[in-house]
């Protein structure tokens, strides 16, 4: 018994060795335990769920397809069974594209394996410049939304109020916004992601989220003014311009070019979509008035995100509605789509040998033959309802119909390309040039022991598992303000955005051992200096890092 433990702890830590970078990982928000900077996907812990993970990423990304699962367990993707099954292909068409036995073995499908190697990183790692010591909250956020931005947002602020009161008619007590005032603004809508008010002017209220330690920075109305005729761009550019996004776009152009300069992500990167949706909270707790009343987004986010950090490195804002310049709007077909967004948020890292891990809405073997070509490797999870099958062989797509023992895998090969299909309680597939399919892994957890993988899927999860507990903690910090115009909630998820990545530099800066904040202390911080209230000296807040640590 002591001698399958030692075996299963040597395994343990062989494991975590693969993924060294990823030690920052759930300590990143500084709120966890003592064994926060364990790799979370292998656990040490007996009520662990992180070998559930890739089944988690099926239940996300096929929830709507489910047919019978265990609990807590995603749909089984079975491909197009009804024929023989997953030997032969015979008696099932498969997913659209894909191929027969014969078509694939014309196309240099082969069950012969070969090893696969990655070249080096060819990028250092980490901050792009050092922050001192003294660095407060509010330095760290100005690397994305510096002076001359809060200055640009005065100035189109102030236009467009003189626009509007030409048309309209001048408002009573008016006058132009300063600088100040506009960070003050700033602040008050970001107090809403550490405070969570259903409403930013409850601020100003008697109830239980006034808050009158900031409300005296600036009276509600004042407030309400500026609110009023907020903008970024005040007027329609004649060309040039995405028409839906034209409100936002300088901002956001200028926003990805700091995330560029400021921080280098690691080898490892993910692409996908953040969790951006309401506040499960305010879900579960709303009258069904309350929800018709919320508007679906007519807008869809996705980002390139560091996996060893959780900074978010570039983002892409595709419109639902309406007409845009970037060729999005006028795609139908949602692998297409998706295709396009991932070229766009990949066009910075060609040439550097990084490693990109795909959801089943962005994996196909056409873009991680394009991205091949251009020194960017991948790792993606494959759904024969999602993805794009287009070229791989219906064998390795459909179920057989003798049952799979768990951590059976089967691998072809075409190139560098692999494509793997392995399970776990259900099949899961993978096309990978990243990971060599010669090369095996493990998924560890102690109630269920070892469970024998491919390499490439180990990686997969975690560096996911990863991410999903960064975004899951990362929701918590969204700006709650919900303003009904898209732009306007476009920017406001951009800020936070900004806020998390800002977060993430101190963390790894000097001030960080000077002053430990937690994420959301961090938040507070960021809006008391926004607003210029008098304890935001580099100091303040030992007596709270004392009790932490």
């Amino acid at each position: 018994m002591a001698e399958c433990g030692r075996k299963a702890l040597s395994l343990l830590e062989a494991a975590r060795s693969r993924y060294e970078s990823l030690q920052i990982s759930d300590d990143v928000f500084g709120e966890s335990g003592d064994d926060s900077s364990d790799n979370p996907f292998y656990s040490t812990s007996g009520d662990s769920d992180s070998d559930n993970y890739i089944a988690e990423v099926g239940e996300h990304e096929q929830q709507h397809h489910q047919h019978h699962h265990h609990p807590k367990r995603g749909d089984k993707d079975c491909g197009h069974s009804g024929g023989s099954g997953g030997g032969s292909g015979g008696g099932s068409s498969g997913p659209p594209g894909s191929l027969t036995r014969s078509q694939a073995e014309e196309e240099g499908w082969t069950e012969t394996l070969q090893d696969v190697t990655v070249p080096p990183y060819k990028e250092t790692y980490g901050p792009a410049q050092r922050m001192p010591a003294t660095a407060t909250a509010l330095d760290f956020f100005q690397l994305f939304v510096p002076d001359n931005c809060i200055q640009n947002m005065v100035t189109q602020t102030n236009m467009y109020a003189k626009k509007f009161q030409e048309r309209f008619g001048s408002e009573e007590g008016w006058c132009p916004v300063t600088a100040q005032e506009m960070k003050a603004f700033l602040g008050f809508v970001i107090s809403t992601s550490v405070h969570r008010c259903e409403s930013v002017l409850s601020i100003w209220s008697s109830g239980f989220f006034s808050n009158r330690s900031i409300a005296l920075k600036m009276s509600q109305s004042r407030f309400e003014k500026i609110l009023k005729y907020f903008h970024i761009v005040a007027f329609r550019p004649s060309q040039g311009s995405n028409q839906g996004l034209y409100k936002i776009q300088p901002f956001l152009d200028s926003l990805q070019q700091s995330f560029s300069c400021t921080f280098r992500p690691s080898q490892t990167q993910v692409l996908h979509e953040p969790l951006i949706d309401e506040d499960p909270v305010f879900i579960t707790t709303c009258t069904e008035r309350d929800l018709r009343k919320r508007k679906k987004r007519k807008f869809s986010l996705w980002v390139r995100q560091c996996t060893s950090t959780g900074f978010i490195c570039q983002i892409s804002v595709h419109l639902k509605e309406g007409q845009g310049t970037d060729g999005l709007a006028t795609l139908k077909n949602k692998p297409q789509l998706h295709s396009l967004v991932a070229k766009q948020l990949c066009q910075n890292i060609s040439g550097k040998n990084a490693i990109i891990f795909t959801g089943p809405s962005i994996t196909s073997l056409g873009l991680f033959s394009e991205f091949s070509k251009q020194d960017i490797y991948c790792c993606g999870l494959l759904s024969t309802r999602k993805s794009d099958c287009t070229g791989l062989p219906q064998s390795m797509l459909v179920c057989s119909s003798t049952p799979a023992k768990r951590g059976q895998s089967r691998v072809m090969m075409k190139g560098s390309m692999s494509l793997i299909s392995w399970y776990n309680k259900g099949h899961f597939r993978f096309i990978t040039n990243a990971y060599s399919p010669t090369k095996e892994g493990v998924i560890i957890k102690r109630k269920s022991g070892e469970i024998p993988c491919p390499l490439a899927v180990e990686a997969f999860a975690a560096h996911l598992s990863y991410i999903c507990k960064y975004d899951d903690k990362y929701s918590k910090y969204f700006i709650f303000h919900k303003p009904n115009k898209t732009w306007q909630q476009v920017f406001w998820l951009s800020i936070s955005i900004a806020i998390n990545n800002a977060y993430i530099l101190y963390k790894m800066s000097d001030a960080y051992a000077v002053k430990r904040y937690s994420r959301a202390q961090f938040g507070e911080r960021l809006v008391r200096e926004l607003l210029d209230l008098d304890d935001c000296s580099p100091t303040q807040g030992m007596e709270i890092n004392t009790e932490q640590t």
